[in-house]
């Protein structure tokens, strides 16, 4: 298995939502290849059964409060740009 670095480019300027979509994408990256690991653990025996049982017993949040601020940001400002474009 081989992992690629997420390279990102932080253009000038960048709209917040494509800075969101290039975040969500590279946490998608992260889960898959943490996922991916796992299975290959799983599969070649060398993790335990308390290892496996903490793990599912402490899950990540996949959103915290901070994407969820982000998020509303770039909801006002769309709704901003979308009252100014209306005659």
């Amino acid at each position: 298995m081989t992992i690629e670095p997420i390279r990102s480019k932080k253009p000038s300027g960048a709209d917040p939502r494509d800075r969101l979509i290039l975040a969500l994408y590279a946490e998608l990256k992260a889960e898959r290849a943490t996922r991916e690991a796992l299975e290959e653990a799983i599969r070649n025996g060398v993790i335990s059964a308390e290892v496996l049982s903490a793990i599912v017993s402490d899950p990540v949040p996949v959103v915290t409060s901070d994407d969820i601020a982000q998020i509303e940001t770039a909801l006002a400002s769309d709704a901003d740009i979308s009252r100014r474009r209306v005659p």
